[in-house]
């Protein structure tokens, strides 16, 4: 990530940096026009903008003996695309199928942000090396500093049987004039909360069990279309009818992940490890809907269901 920051000690352990980052590269889910439909489950197709002003970054924090404690805060700014990709969408007086997006406009920019406070507890009474890590965010148009993977939107499509789950994951979604909804951004809300405690059983190995709850919001409700929910259940809706009748429509979502890492380290910088992870998706969704799912699934009727998955690795690592 391309950054440029400023760091000053203050002593004791005390030290604040300021900065800036290219909020391109890595912080950014998806921002959802809605006007171009969703997916079978449910996800938005990405209208973010090009890269408009770097994200300013900064935090204070404390490293003593006994551990460390740091305030951090971001502020991002979520920058949309057209109203419309492409010709066809909003009849424009004298469009063509090349200025077509330009003329239709574009919502306002809006500044969105997230703070986290960390902790590590260090010097435990369980053994040398033994600590704890604790940290809690927030984020406001800003979802990606509360949860987040290498992708551009984690987000969650889960099928077992005949129930699904999913959750759709974002830094904001618009409805353009033109389709029903204000035009603007409604950004996304996401909190969580992460953990984990690291045990040495001797110099050679070790493990870690962690866990994180995370969950995202979209405010509002299903029937005020002048809410981020209001807008998405609505195209929701066109492609899955009986809203209201066979289910009811609600975007928001929550996670829980709980896990176990074992590690050995027979020489220095190689490293062998196993883990174990369990992931529970609650969805706000209820009732049932038709759905058209990707191969190999069939299309047929699914009850939103709460969702588990279990996942293993093992890797060896050599660090040179």
């Amino acid at each position: 990530m391309n950054n440029i920051q400023y760091t000053a000690e203050f002593g004791n352990g005390v030290s604040g940096s300021i900065g800036l980052d290219d909020g391109l590269v890595y912080n950014r889910t998806a921002l959802a026009n809605l006007a171009l439909g969703l997916s079978a489950v449910g996800a938005g197709i990405n209208a973010y903008g090009g890269d408009v002003a770097p994200d300013i970054v900064g935090r204070i924090r404390v490293d003593q003996a006994w551990g460390l404690f740091q305030l951090s805060g971001a502020l991002h700014e979520v920058n949309a695309s057209y109203n419309v990709l492409g010709a066809g969408g909003i009849p424009v007086a004298g469009a063509t199928a090349l200025t077509d997006s330009q003329l239709s406009g574009h919502p306002d920019s809006k500044w969105g942000g997230s703070v986290m406070a960390a902790l590590q507890i260090k010097n435990i009474p369980t053994g040398p090396g033994d600590d704890v890590k604790l940290d809690i965010s927030y984020a406001k148009g800003d979802t990606k500093n509360v949860i987040a993977s290498g992708a551009t939107a984690p987000s969650f499509a889960m099928f077992k049987g005949n129930t699904v789950g999913f959750g759709y994951t974002s830094d904001g979604v618009y409805l353009p004039a033109a389709f029903g909804g204000t035009g603007d951004i409604k950004l996304t809300t996401a909190y969580g909360v992460r953990g984990a405690f690291n045990h040495n059983w001797d110099p050679y190995w070790s493990s870690a069990l962690f866990g994180s709850y995370s969950a995202v919001k979209y405010g509002g409700s299903s029937n005020d279309l002048t809410t981020a929910q209001g807008q998405y259940c609505l195209e929701f809706a066109a492609g899955h009818p009986g809203m209201g009748v066979t289910y009811t429509c609600n975007p928001n979502y929550k996670v829980t992940e709980l896990g176990v890492l074992t590690r050995w380290t027979p020489v220095k910088d190689l490293a062998f490890s196993a883990e174990f992870l369990w992931t529970h998706l609650v969805t706000a969704m209820t009732g049932s809907s038709t759905f058209t799912p990707a191969g190999p699934l069939p299309t047929a009727t699914y009850s939103f269901a709460n969702q588990n998955t279990f996942s293993g690795m093992v890797r060896a690592l050599r660090n040179f």
